[in-house]
């Protein structure tokens, strides 16, 4: 028990150690949802009405938990890479900055997941109690080595530690609950004196799966907002070269709405199709709300299980969260410049990305209860204008894998 205790802290060191620097991946806005998960990652993200690994159930609708039997470990890690270009044309939009054209020099980031899970009887119901750390949202831009840009860089990362809880209430209905402390590092996006800052948030999701037939299932999840106040954050360089007290940002990230539908009739049952619609409302987080609207994403995902392989693939369209900016201030600050600073800024959060797709494979019992996930996938390049002096082009892929472990003989992996 102690050697076990020992891994888990090691894993638990590694996974924070791999977010030092962090990229976009396969985001919805700067959230990463499912995108980065082992099985889920090569489906597009499809997992709320039959995810096939621990992780996604964990993370996304925690109802759906109890399709996984006995215990199960998983650990799962990627790494990612995105082309950013940026173009800036106006002399007086921000203090500082000059006109530039320039590609982000941040790196690729690695990006890690683990996971527990053990199912129970709780007074008479099957039930299922999960513990994860779970890479959540990240997105990172550095021009600080292009003097035109005045420094300009901006990194966000978040981690969530997470419990969640299924019950099994009938034969075919389950509910379930998760909820996650997030830590949170934050530097920029403004252009100023600053540094990286950290803050806590919690966030609670609760969902249900139905199993409308032997071979169909549909999940519903609502995620609440999460809360982040950084202290002393920023302060602000002027148009005279002094500079501004410092100032607290204050973010959310956003509530979500999730559906999900899953059948598995097809081919003797061994195919799995998986269509998932997920709605973000970017409208009612703290600064996010001033860069970026309501956004949609549809999310396409297959698996083809040949004996003890799976052969998965999967396809995202999702709206661009990128909108006109009317607002001077943004997580409450109001940067000198208005409107066209506002619009500056919102080009180092810039996702605009509206399709992607993934792939991968699968092998199960490559020894003895122990599986083997493979994934990889990419955003197509799209190029957005962000306010009538600055645009961008963004492109990325990542890759990855995961391994789960089966406790005993009653580990069960979830079958599609």
């Amino acid at each position: 028990m102690h050697r076990t205790a020992r891994l888990l802290s090691a894993i638990l060191v590694a996974t924070c150690a791999a977010w030092e620097s962090s990229a976009r991946a396969q985001p919805l806005g700067v959230e990463l949802h499912n995108t980065m998960m082992p099985a889920a990652g090569a489906m597009g993200g499809a997992s709320i009405a039959r995810p096939q690994e621990l992780l996604s159930a964990l993370n996304g609708n925690p109802a759906t938990l109890t399709n996984f039997d006995g215990s199960q470990f998983q650990f799962a890690g990627g790494w990612a890479y995105a082309n950013f270009d940026l173009t800036q044309t106006g002399n007086v939009v921000v203090p500082g900055i000059t006109p530039f054209t320039a590609n982000s020099g941040a790196p690729g980031a690695a990006i890690g997941n683990i996971g527990l899970n053990r199912r129970t009887n709780l007074l008479g119901f099957d039930a299922n109690f999960a513990f994860g750390l779970i890479s959540n949202a990240g997105a990172a831009v550095d021009f600080r080595s292009v003097p035109e840009s005045n420094g300009t860089s901006s990194n966000l990362l978040i981690l969530e530690l997470m419990s969640g809880f299924g019950v099994q209430l009938t034969d075919r209905l389950s509910v379930g609950t998760n909820l996650a402390l997030g830590t949170a590092f934050f530097d920029g996006p403004f252009v100023g004196n600053s540094a990286m800052v950290s803050a806590y948030g919690l966030r609670n999701t609760v969902g249900v799966q139905y199993e409308l037939t032997d071979a169909t299932s549909a999940g519903f999840y609502w995620q609440s907002k999460q809360n982040y106040h950084f202290e002393d954050a920023v302060s602000l360089q002027l148009f005279n070269g002094t500079f501004t007290p410092t100032f607290d940002v204050r973010m959310d990230l956003p509530s979500n709405l999730g559906w999900g539908i899953a059948n598995r009739r097809l081919l003797d049952g061994n195919l799995l199709l998986a269509f998932d619609v997920v709605y973000k409302q970017w409208s009612n987080a703290d600064l996010f709300r001033a860069v970026y609207r309501d956004q949609w994403a549809l999310q396409f995902g297959s698996q083809y299980r040949i004996n003890r392989l799976r052969l998965r693939a999967g396809y995202v369209y999702a709206r661009s969260p990128l909108k006109d900016v009317t607002d001077v201030t943004i997580g409450g600050i109001a940067p000198p410049g208005g409107i066209p600073a506002v619009s500056y800024l919102q080009a180092t959060l810039a996702a605009p990305n509206q399709n992607r797709i993934s792939a991968g494979i699968g092998l199960v019992d490559v020894l003895p209860g122990f599986d083997l996930d493979l994934f990889a996938g990419g955003m197509f390049s799209e190029s957005a204008a962000t306010g009538p002096f600055t645009s961008v082009r963004v492109d990325s892929y990542y890759l990855g894998g995961g391994a789960t472990y089966r406790f005993g003989r009653n580990g069960v992996r979830a079958s599609n």
